[in-house]
């Protein structure tokens, strides 16, 4: 019986991953061993100096090309940059949500048993100490993300996909106040998750059967021979694809984004809208660009009517939203349409280009949710639509940044959003998806009409009874809310530098 010979692995190309899992492990361990009273400020720290450390650690490492571990990893430009892009955006969500752990009574904690079963009963229900537990949860989900995009077989990148999916399924559920809201939230998420990581373990399965082997360069060249079965070829990749779509917001796989955006916790969802798009972006460019560019014409156009439809779906119904949350998730998902844009270009311009926009988005859609969660009353944060009018009177500040990171998603030049959609839609005219930019160009028209009422409503309403007073926010939303608003500033006036980084990267290795 022969010796059993383990695939050589490179630990220093997977320090960033391996710095994040051990973190949150620590975590788990801080639970146990550190008084309640200061877990906050040592898990806070833990979690931040881990991040920046597996930061520091991939930039010492930018021009390693590597596959490893028998090739399940693979460590190449597209996967340098947006670990990096999910460390950077990461730190930023971990400030909002550091702060809202230490704010009096914190936004995550511990609800007491009593429930008489109507919503104000719950806000009304005693509340406990944070639960700490975010910080841990959150490192899990990021050190996940990490993996996804990096994952050169089908099955490390499921393994990856659940790993960043079930610390989320756990966050979406720990909002302090509609405490039901996020629960119902949580629960739809890991139900539709489920049902998404089924139809993508499926479709390893058959992909396995087509080529023998789950390895992205297998399939490849399983896809460039003759006589193989077609059927366990377009039934692996469809199935695969729905996982991916699921993650990446896409229609018709959207459905669940509005309810848990609204039913989480503020930061949490900040965390979801910049980290998770960039890591189901990053593993759908890695499947389809070194796996399926063989078969780029039979999918290209089931993807790019999957694309149009997202785009016009976040459009039209962003226009009938009341509720700011829900607006942004709507936001969201148009986004998601323009970035399947730039994917479907299917070139090293496409690569860069789609890179630079989740980027883009990322920062302003973090200061986005930031400001969201400082227009608060007794009751809480006051998302809906009506509670916002005259907002422009009492903090013309606040109101101001706001109004700048809504032309931004509107695509309004000098800013990030328009540098952004212009390197998708110019990429995709380049790679012969015309037809795409054209729909992209008329919903970006539609969709800039929620985000000018809401402009008109903060500055030329009249400020009432119910218009909320606007937090002072503390120095880490001050430090988050800054950063995002001056990279959506820099990326609209100097986008050069970033989009030379982007075009470095834009090359996978098989």
């Amino acid at each position: 019986m022969g010796e059993l010979k383990l695939p050589p692995i490179d630990y220093g190309a997977l320090a960033p991953m391996l710095i994040l899992f051990g973190v949150a492990c620590v975590g788990v361990l801080v639970e146990v061993l550190v008084p309640r009273k200061s877990r906050n400020v040592v898990q806070l720290a833990l979690t931040l100096l881990g991040v920046v450390a597996a930061f520091v650690v991939l930039v010492i490492n930018r021009d390693i090309r590597v596959v490893t571990i028998g090739g399940a990893v693979a460590i190449d430009g597209p996967t340098i940059f947006l670990q990096g892009a999910i460390l950077v955006l990461g730190a930023m969500s971990l400030l909002l949500i550091g702060e809202r752990q230490v704010e009096a009574g914190g936004a995550f904690v511990a609800q007491a048993a009593v429930v008489v079963g109507s919503e104000k009963d719950n806000r009304q229900s005693v509340s406990q100490p944070g639960l700490t537990e975010v910080f841990p949860l959150t490192a899990f989900a990021l050190g996940g993300m990490l993996l996804f995009v990096a994952a050169n077989d089908l099955l490390t990148m499921f393994v990856a996909l659940e790993v960043f999916s079930l610390p989320l399924y756990l966050l979406c559920a720990l909002a302090r106040r509609r405490r039901l809201l996020s629960q119902e939230a949580a629960l739809k998420y890991f139900l539709l998750g489920s049902y998404a990581s089924a139809f993508f373990l499926f479709g390893i399965a058959l992909l396995y059967g087509f080529a023998g082997g789950v390895q992205l360069s297998v399939i490849h060249e399983a896809v460039a021979a003759p006589q193989r079965s077609e059927l366990l070829l377009y039934g692996g990749l469809a199935l695969v694809a729905i996982g991916l779509l699921f993650k990446s917001a896409l229609a018709p796989f959207h459905v669940w984004t509005p309810d848990v955006y609204q039913g989480a916790p503020t930061p949490i969802t900040a965390f979801m809208a910049a980290c998770t798009k960039v890591a189901a972006f990053g593993a759908l460019l890695r499947v389809l660009y070194v796996a399926f560019e063989g078969v780029r014409w039979d999918f290209q156009p089931v993807l790019g009517t999957i694309a149009a439809l997202t785009m016009l779906t976040g459009a039209i119904l962003a226009v009938t939203q009341t509720d700011m949350k829900r607006l942004l998730a709507y936001s969201s998902i148009a986004n998601a349409g323009y970035l399947m844009v730039g994917v479907l270009a299917l070139s090293e311009d496409g690569l860069s280009s789609t890179m630079f926009y989740l980027v883009a988005y990322g920062f302003a859609v973090l200061a986005a949710f930031a400001i969201v969660s400082l227009v608060r009353d007794s009751d809480g944060e006051a998302t809906h639509l009506s509670r916002w009018a005259g907002i422009g009177r009492k903090s013309p500040l606040l109101a101001g940044v706001f109004t700048f990171i809504l032309l931004a998603f509107a695509g309004i030049p000098l800013t990030s959003g328009f540098t952004a959609k212009f390197a998708v839609f110019g990429a995709a005219v380049e790679g012969g998806q015309t037809w795409l930019v054209i729909f992209g160009v008329v919903t970006s028209m539609l969709i800039a009409f929620p985000y000018l009422r809401v402009v008109v409503l903060m500055w030329l309403s009249e400020p009432g009874e119910s218009t909320p007073a606007v937090s002072i926010p503390g120095f880490l939303t001050s430090v988050a809310l800054g950063v995002g608003v001056v990279v959506t500033v820099a990326l609209g006036v100097v986008p050069a530098p970033l989009i030379d980084l982007t075009r470095e990267a834009s090359q996978f290795i098989r």
